[in-house]
C-alpha cells in the first residue's frame, strides 16, 4: 500500500565521517529505501555511484548530499522526477553559506551566476576592509 508523503519522509540521521558508504548505510542515513536509490540511479544521470570489485555500490559524501537534495525536492517541495532532472540540468549547485554573509550554514541551491556575483561582492568587501 502506498504511504502518504508525510509518513514516507523519515528523519535523516547524522552523516558519519567516512570516505565510502554502502547502499544500506545510505538508506539508513537518508531514510530512502535501497530500491528507491537504485531507481533514482536510472532516472538521474548525476546519481551514479561507483561500484567496488564485488559489484556493490559505493557512495561518497557528495552522493549523499545529492540524494538528500533529491529527496527534499521530490517529497517536500513536491517536484516531479522530470522537474528534478530539469533543475539539476539548469546547473544549480550546493553551496555552504558562511558566517560572513550572515546567513545560516545550511546547504542551499544557487545558480552559478549567483555564486559568482556573491563571490565578487565578498571580494570587494575584503578589499574595502584592507584599505
Amino acid at each position: 500500500m502506498h504511504k502518504p508523503a508525510r509518513e514516507s519522509i523519515k528523519p535523516q540521521l547524522p552523516v558519519p565521517d567516512k570516505l565510502f558508504y554502502k547502499i544500506g548505510e545510505v538508506s539508513k542515513i537518508t531514510g530512502v529505501e535501497p530500491y528507491v536509490l537504485r531507481y533514482w540511479e536510472t532516472e538521474f544521470p548525476f546519481l551514479r555511484p561507483r561500484k567496488n570489485k564485488s559489484g556493490q555500490r559505493v557512495y561518497v559524501k557528495k552522493d549523499l548530499e545529492m540524494i538528500i537534495q533529491v529527496k527534499r525536492m521530490l517529497y517536500q517541495e513536491r517536484y516531479t522526477i522530470e522537474g528534478v532532472r530539469k533543475r539539476f540540468g539548469e546547473g544549480i549547485a550546493l553551496v555552504p553559506e558562511t558566517k560572513a554573509t550572515n546567513e545560516p550554514k545550511s546547504m542551499i541551491t544557487k545558480n552559478p551566476a549567483e555564486i559568482l556575483g556573491s563571490v565578487k561582492k565578498r571580494l570587494r568587501e575584503i578589499v574595502k576592509q584592507m584599505r
